[in-house]
């Protein structure tokens, strides 16, 4: 059976769903966040070197990294191809998705939640005031306006088909879930509607409501 090593409020939500969604039996093992640091526990380094969440583990195969997750369990389980298209530039499009969620929406989004907390502890108290005024600073000059970009962007594509991947839901709507509901999460969908409409969809997914109650409510904090 696949085990899961879920760390509550991170990516490895995704890979429960996608899990729910092809039917496939798991077990999914726990870890919580250091309430201080809001870093994974040292435990998950036993499972794997980064010591990061999520990771498979599927008989002697140990994988990490959530959108590598997605593409074995595609392939080892979608034997219908339910979740991939088969067309070929449906194909590179969905390809596309799966690496744009982590590779150039999500390392924003980590940017200003590590550059919103320089403010706050653990900081010292000394230089909180010089360090959360840079923070505010980089935000407004830099990172707000760059997931500005991307937002209208995501906004844009879905004025033209209803999932990431044409009109039919895929893997790449999954894997991009993670990074618009952090977006929605602090804030950032204002005057998005078709994005709006999106994360009602998906989070009207049975599969989506079963993981959630395998992996508990997120408040999409992000990963660290």
């Amino acid at each position: 059976m696949i085990i899961v090593h879920h760390l509550n409020n991170s990516r490895s939500q995704r890979i429960l769903w996608f899990l729910e969604e092809l039917g496939v039996p798991y077990q999914v093992l726990r870890y919580e966040r250091d309430k201080t640091t809001m870093l994974a526990p040292p435990e998950l380094k036993k499972i794997h070197p980064l010591g990061k969440s999520p990771v498979v583990v599927d008989g002697d195969l140990t994988l990490a990294e959530s959108g590598a997750i997605i593409e074995y369990l595609q392939e080892a389980y979608d034997a219908q191809g339910l979740f991939t298209p088969t067309d070929f530039h449906a194909r590179q499009e969905y390809r596309y998705w799966l690496h744009y969620a982590e590779g150039s929406l999500m390392p924003l989004l980590v940017m200003k939640l590590v550059f919103s907390r320089l403010g706050h502890p653990p900081i010292p108290w000394v230089i909180r005031p010089v360090a959360g005024a840079i923070g505010k600073g980089v935000q407004k000059e830099y990172l707000d306006k760059q997931i500005a970009t991307h937002r209208d962007y995501l906004e844009q594509h879905l004025n033209k088909s209803t999932w990431f991947v044409g009109n039919e839901f895929s893997a790449a709507d999954i894997q991009m879930s993670f990074p618009i509901e952090a977006l929605a999460g602090r804030g950032g969908l204002e005057g998005c509607p078709k994005l709006q409409d999106y994360l009602g969809r998906i989070h009207a997914r049975p599969a989506y409501q079963r993981a959630l109650e395998q992996g508990g409510h997120s408040t999409y904090l992000g990963e660290l």
